[in-house]
């Protein structure tokens, strides 16, 4: 997911310099929501993690 959210930045990146602004927010927008997820994720298997081995 982590992945995605590079490819999606670097997607707003290029249109950015490019002058589509429209996509460049779009593709920004995405990888934003996708980091967030991602390091929500990753959290909660530190957690989940962390407690079974216990």
């Amino acid at each position: 997911m982590l992945s995605w959210a590079v490819i999606f930045f670097i997607i707003a990146i290029v249109a950015g310099v490019f002058g589509f602004l429209g996509i460049a927010s779009a593709a920004a927008g995405i990888a934003k929501v996708l980091f967030v997820i991602f390091l929500i994720l990753f959290v909660v298997s530190l957690i989940l993690g962390r407690r079974t081995s216990s």
